[in-house]
C-alpha cells in the first residue's frame, strides 16, 4: 500500500518518495554528516594545540573507536533495514517490535565491548601499534581511557538515528546530533584552551556529548505517534525470532566494517613506523577528507531507507528507478564538495600547528583522494546500499573483505615496501580498492542476482 502523494515531473505518482520526501530526508542528513565531520576537525584542531603528539595519539584510538562504532553502526543498519521493510509492506506493528529487540541488544553489546575495550588496553597500545613514541603512547592512553566509557552510548544513539532515518524522518535525528556536537565542541574550547587539558580537554566532552545523545534519542523514540517507536512496556528480553532477522544484516555488514576498520588500522600501524610527521599527516588528511564524502554518505543512509521500503513493498521497478535517481544526486554533490575542498584545502592546513613537512603530506593527500573521489567513490560506497538493502549482504561483505584485504592491503604494502612511497602508500592502495569495489558491485546488480533474496515475510508474525 503506498503513500498519497502529490504528482511531481520527475517521480511517478504513485512511488513511495515523492521529490520533496527525497529533499526531506536527505537534507538533514548533509546536515548531520557535516555537523559530524566540523567536530572531527573542531577535535584534530584543537588537541593539535598540544602538539603533534597528541594528535597523534588521538588519531591512533579514533581508529580504534571506529572499529568498534562501526559494529554498532552494521547492528543499526540490519535494525533498519528489517524495520524499513516493514514499513513497505504495511505491518507497522511488527516494526515497532524491531525497535525494541534493536535497542536492547545495541545497549547490551555497548556495555560488553567498552568492557572489552579496558581490558584489552595494553593490547591495543602495546601490540596492535607497536613501538610507538613514548609520549604518543601517553596521550593514546589517556584518550582510550575516558572515550571507550561512551561506547555503549553511541550505540545507542546510531539505532536509534537509524530507526528514524528508517521512516524517513532524519530531520529528528539531525536535531539531536546538533546538540551533542555543540556539547562536544563547547566543551573542547573549555577545557583546551580555558584549562589546558590537552587530549582529556577533547576526551570529556566525547564521552558526555554521546552519553547525552544517547538517552535523548530514546524520548521520540518512545512517541507512539512516530510510525516505527518503542512498544510498551518494554521488556528486558530477547526476541530471538527478530533478533536473528536483525543479525542476518547486522552480522554481515558487521564483519564487513569490522575488517575494513582492522584493515586501517594495520595500515596504521604500519604508517606509524614512518615518523610523526606521517602519523599526523594522515590523520589531517583523514580528518579533512570526510568532508570530500560528506555528501555521498548522507545519499547512501538515504539509499538504505528509500530501498529498504521498496523492497518491503516487493516492487524492483521503484528500486531501479531511486537507485539511478540517487547516484546521479551522489555524484553532483561528491564532485562539488571535492573540489571545494581542494581549492580551501591551503587556508585549512595553515591552522594546524604542525611542521611544513607534515603539512605538506597532508596536502598532497587531500588532492589526490578528491581527483579518485570524484569518479569512482559513489559506484564503490553508495551504490551496494542498494544491494544490501535487499538483503544480498553476504555478497557485499565478501567483495569488501576481500578487496580490503588483497587489494588495499597489499597494495599498501608494496607501495611502502617496494616503491618506498612512505605515507601515500596506504592511500594508493585505497583507491585500488575502489576501483575493484565498484566493478564487482555493478556487475551484481547487473546480474539481477541481488532480487532473489527473502525478504519479509507477507503475513504478520506471532510474537516468538
Amino acid at each position: 500500500m503506498y503513500k498519497v502523494i502529490k504528482k511531481e515531473k520527475t517521480v511517478p505518482g504513485n512511488y513511495l518518495f515523492s521529490d520533496t520526501d527525497l529533499k526531506k530526508l536527505i537534507i538533514p542528513l548533509v546536515i548531520e554528516q557535516l555537523l559530524g565531520f566540523t567536530v572531527g576537525l573542531c577535535d584534530s584542531l584543537m588537541v593539535a594545540y598540544a602538539g603533534e603528539a597528541a594528535v597523534s595519539g588521538v588519531s591512533l584510538i579514533d581508529t580504534v573507536m571506529q572499529l568498534m562504532i562501526a559494529l554498532f553502526a552494521a547492528l543499526a543498519t540490519g535494525g533498519a533495514v528489517v524495520a524499513g521493510q516493514y514499513l513497505g509492506a504495511s505491518r507497522d506493528k511488527d516494526g515497532c517490535r524491531t525497535v525494541n529487540q534493536l535497542i536492547l541488544f545495541s545497549a547490551a553489546a555497548g556495555l560488553c565491548i567498552a568492557a572489552l575495550m579496558y581490558l584489552g588496553k595494553n593490547f591495543i597500545l602495546n601490540v596492535v601499534f607497536g613501538q610507538i613514541d613514548a609520549e604518543v603512547h601517553a596521550a593514546a592512553d589517556r584518550y582510550l581511557m575516558i572515550t571507550a566509557a561512551s561506547i555503549p552510548f553511541i550505540a545507542v544513539y546510531n539505532s536509534g538515528a537509524a530507526l528514524f532515518r528508517a521512516q524517513g524522518n532524519s530531520k529528528l535525528s539531525m536535531k539531536v546530533s546538533m546538540m551533542m556536537n555543540a556539547i562536544n565542541v563547547t566543551g573542547n574550547a573549555i577545557l583546551v584552551y580555558g584549562f589546558l587539558m590537552g587530549v582529556a580537554g577533547v576526551a570529556i566532552p566525547t564521552l558526555v556529548s554521546r552519553a547525552f545523545a544517547g538517552i535523548v534519542i530514546l524520548i521520540p523514540l518512545a512517541d507512539e505517534k512516530q510510525r516505527l517507536h518503542i512498544e510498551k512496556p518494554f521488556r528486558l528480553h530477547f526476541d530471538g525470532h527478530l533478533v536473528r532477522k536483525i543479525l542476518f544484516i547486522g552480522v554481515p555488514n558487521g564483519v564487513e566494517n569490522s575488517l575494513f576498520q582492522l584493515g586501517k588500522i594495520l595500515l596504521l600501524s604500519i604508517v606509524s613506523t614512518l615518523g610523526t610527521a606521517s602519523i599526523a599527516a594522515n590523520a589531517i588528511g583523514n580528518t579533512i577528507v570526510g568532508f570530500e564524502i560528506l555528501a555521498g554518505n548522507a545519499i547512501g543512509l538515504a539509499m538504505l531507507t528509500v530501498v529498504s521500503q521498496c523492497v518491503g513493498a516487493l516492487d524492483y521497478e521503484q528500486v531501479a528507478f531511486y537507485t539511478k535517481k540517487l547516484m546521479k544526486k551522489a555524484y553532483l554533490y561528491i564532485i562539488l564538495t571535492c573540489a571545494l575542498i581542494i581549492l580551501i584545502c591551503p587556508l585549512i592546513l595553515r591552522i594546524y600547528n604542525v611542521s611544513p613537512e607534515a603539512s605538506g603530506m597532508a596536502y598532497n593527500i587531500i588532492v589526490m583522494h578528491g581527483l579518485f573521489a570524484m569518479v569512482i567513490w559513489p559506484v564503490s560506497f553508495v551504490f551496494p546500499n542498494t544491494l544490501r538493502a535487499a538483503n544480498d549482504i553476504k555478497y557485499c561483505m565478501i567483495v569488501s573483505a576481500l578487496s580490503m584485504w588483497i587489494v588495499r592491503i597489499g597494495g599498501a604494502v608494496f607501495a611502502i615496501r617496494v616503491l618506498h612511497l612512505g605515507v601515500y602508500g596506504p592511500w594508493i592502495g585505497m583507491f585500488a580498492d575502489w576501483f575493484v569495489r565498484a566493478v564487482f558491485f555493478m556487475r551484481r546488480y547487473r546480474s539481477g542476482k541481488w532480487k532473489k533474496y527473502k525478504v519479509i515475510p507477507k503475513k504478520a508474525e506471532t510474537q516468538a
